[in-house]
């Protein structure tokens, strides 16, 4: 998986016939979800399942060339450190962390599983008053939105307006710290493909890069959306076409000046363009 990935689709860490569909679905990333689908009383069991199970859906995942992650409980749940330890004995090194707002709980995982790649779910109040610290600490791979939970967190109840300040904190800590442009949170609607849609321009008006999902069909609909529309690939095509005649010179397209940046913007719409 490079870090221009775009859809990552969780599936229940208990429902062990559920992984190998999941990774067939299409997604650049496979998040197995140890927290929120599994009921407090079922994890331990689900953890054994995978014990016995993840090589077989690691070999899969290579063979598809999709990212297998794991979700394990936050750092203050009973099951955390037995499932840190299991990520350690099983090679598991690209890990999502719940509820991620203390740094130092972060260096604890990567000195226990010291290859460790982390996803920090940013979904607390503490999570984006610590969102440097968090996202520069060591380990730190790609910053996830987990915005159900900051609403419930901070007893928001518009998923839209209100939570724009914290979406353009991810992207500029993400930015500052060198990150590949965050995840978007997922869209709990599976029947409203419009509000789908709807998500995914905002996301990427935003400067997210990618999307959670929770069900394989949102994996095609998002792919379209953080694809660049064809009116967006011909314009592109003709700015690099326009500075590249100038050879240096002044240029305009459309009736617009093209610079640095201008240019710099349409060869990075041509780079998505490209399949791979």
């Amino acid at each position: 998986m490079t870090m221009d990935a775009q859809a990552y689709l969780f599936v229940p860490g208990n429902r062990q016939e559920r992984i190998g569909k999941a990774l067939a679905a299409g997604a650049d990333a496979v998040i197995v979800d140890l927290e929120d689908a599994v009921a407090p009383a079922d994890k331990p069991a689900a953890l054994a399942g995978l014990r016995a199970a993840w090589e077989r859906h690691a070999s899969l995942a290579r063979e598809r060339e999709v990212a297998l992650l794991l979700r394990i409980n936050a750092s203050d749940t009973p099951w955390h450190d037995t499932e840190v330890a299991a990520c350690r004995e099983l090679g598991i090194r690209r890990i999502v962390v719940p509820k991620a707002g203390d740094p130092a709980a972060l260096a604890r995982i990567v000195a226990a599983v010291p290859d460790a790649l982390l996803y920090p779910l940013i979904e607390s109040a503490e999570g984006i008053a610590r969102l440097r610290e968090v996202s520069c600490a060591p380990g730190v791979t790609r910053l996830l939105f987990g915005s159900i939970d900051l609403m419930l967190d901070l007893g928001i109840g518009d998923a839209g307006r209100p939570l724009d300040a914290f979406r353009t904190s991810l992207v500029l800590a993400s930015r500052l710290a060198g990150l590949p442009p965050p995840v978007d949170g997922v869209c709990v609607d599976l029947e409203d493909t419009a509000a789908l849609a709807a998500e995914v321009r905002r996301a990427r008006d935003f400067g997210f890069g990618a999307k959670l999902l929770i069900h394989p069909k949102q994996v095609e609909p998002v792919r379209r959306g953080f694809a660049p529309t064809a009116e967006e690939t011909g314009w592109a095509q003709r700015v690099v076409a326009a500075a590249a005649a100038a050879d240096g010179a002044a240029v305009a397209v459309d009736g617009k000046m093209v610079d640095r940046p201008v240019l710099l913007r349409a060869e990075r719409i041509l780079g998505r363009s490209r399949p791979g």
